[in-house]
C-alpha cells in the first residue's frame, strides 16, 4: 500500500477515533424575551466562541409575547430559561419543579413610571389611579406592592385600578394610564424617545420602595439535576455565560451591536441596544453570577406579603449552588 495512502487512513481512523470524544454537547436556552441587549451576556457567549472553548453547542431561544419560558422547558423544549423568580417559584408551586441554577442579575429593573401632571408625588397619590400592570408572572412585585400599600386592585376611590398593560408605552404616551411599568433598560428609554422629558416623570423604583424581586435568574428542572454529567454542562454554560456578561461590561458598544446582528427579527437598532447594553451592565455589575442567599429571602419574603402568589416557602429543592461551585462562581 502506497505511502500516502496509509496515511490518509491513519488520519481518517484518527478522526473517527476522536470525532464522538470531542463532540461539542447541545444546550438550549429559552430566552424570557424578544433577542435584546437585557440577554447580551449569552448572545456574547455564543459569537465570541466561549461556548465553544466549553464543549458547548448552545441554541438560543428569542421569547415573545406569546411565548412562555415554563411551559417550553416543561415541555421539553429548553434546558434552561431565563425567568423573573417570582414567575418560576409561583410557578415551582403549580408543579412545574424549576430550580435556580445561577443569577446573573443582582438588581431589579423594575419601575412604575408616572407623569407628573397627574398629581402622584408618593405612593400615597395612587387611590383612584389607573396603572399599567405586566401579566403573565411580570405582576407579582406589582401585586406585592399594592398589598404592601393596602391597595384593592379592584379600582374605587380608595383603590387601584389595573390596566392590563402590553409591552409597550402606550397608555403612558397617549394618557391612558397615570403611571406604567417599565424596566430601566427598556421602556424607560422608549418613554424618553416618545418626547416625555424626564423633569416631567415621578419614577419609583421596586427595589427603593422595598419589594424588588430577583430578575433574569437561569433555571433548569430539578429530575435532570440528579444526573452529574448534566450539572457538569449546565456548570460549563453558565461559566461560559459569566464570561459574556463579564465581555460585555467591558465592551457594551461591541455586545449592542452583537445584539443587533444576533436580532434575526431586524427590528432592533444599534442605539437603542446601546442604550440597553449600558443599563443592563449596572443590573449585572457586582456578581458572580451565583445566588445570594439574602436576595434570595428577600424575594420569597415579598412574595409570601403579595398574598396568593405563593402560600408557603420554597423547599430548600428550589434552588442549588451545585451548578455555580462546579463552574467556581463564588
Amino acid at each position: 500500500m502506497k505511502k500516502w495512502m496509509m496515511g490518509a487512513i491513519a488520519a481518517a481512523t484518527g478522526l473517527a477515533m476522536s470525532g464522538p470524544a470531542f463532540a461539542a454537547d447541545p444546550l438550549t436556552l429559552q430566552l424570557k424575551w424578544v433577542t435584546q441587549a437585557q440577554f447580551a451576556g449569552y448572545l456574547v457567549a455564543k459569537a465570541k466562541g466561549f461556548y465553544d472553548a466549553e464543549g458547548l453547542d448552545v441554541t438560543i431561544k428569542p421569547g415573545g409575547p406569546d411565548i412562555s419560558p415554563v411551559q417550553v422547558i416543561a415541555a421539553g423544549g429548553a434546558d434552561v430559561i431565563v425567568d423573573w423568580m417570582a414567575d418560576a417559584l409561583a410557578s415551582r408551586e403549580k408543579g412545574v419543579k424549576l430550580v435556580n441554577i445561577a443569577q446573573p442579575f443582582k438588581s431589579s429593573g423594575l419601575l412604575l413610571v408616572c407623569r407628573k401632571d397627574t398629581g402622584i408625588a408618593t405612593p400615597a397619590d395612587f387611590k383612584g389611579k389607573t396603572l399599567g400592570v405586566w401579566f403573565y408572572g411580570n405582576e407579582y412585585p406589582f401585586m406585592a406592592w399594592m398589598n404592601k400599600l393596602g391597595y384593592k386592585t379592584e379600582g374605587g376611590a380608595d383603590g387601584v385600578t389595573v390596566l392590563k398593560q402590553a409591552f409597550n408605552v402606550d397608555p403612558l404616551v397617549q394618557k391612558q394610564a397615570d403611571c406604567i411599568s417599565a424596566m430601566t433598560y427598556n421602556e424607560y428609554g422608549q418613554i424618553l424617545d416618545a418626547g416625555i422629558k424626564a423633569e416631567d416623570l415621578v419614577v419609583f423604583n421596586y427595589r427603593d420602595e422595598n419589594v424588588g424581586m430577583l430578575e433574569d435568574g437561569l433555571y433548569a428542572l430539578e429530575g435532570k439535576l440528579a444526573d452529574p454529567a448534566y450539572v457538569d454542562k449546565l456548570a460549563r454554560f453558565v461559566k461560559a455565560s459569566e464570561k459574556g456578561w463579564a465581555y460585555a461590561r467591558e465592551n457594551p458598544d461591541e455586545a449592542a451591536q452583537i445584539t443587533v446582528d444576533a436580532d434575526e427579527s431586524g427590528s432592533q437598532t444599534l442605539d437603542h441596544q446601546k442604550y440597553m447594553i449600558g443599563e443592563v451592565n449596572k443590573l449585572t455589575d457586582g456578581t458572580s453570577g451565583a445566588l445570594e442567599p439574602a436576595d434570595y429571602k428577600q424575594t420569597v419574603q415579598t412574595m409570601l406579603s403579595a398574598g396568593g402568589v405563593i402560600s408557603k416557602e420554597p423547599d430548600a429543592t428550589a434552588t442549588t449552588t451545585a451548578v455555580t461551585d462546579k463552574a467556581g462562581l463564588k
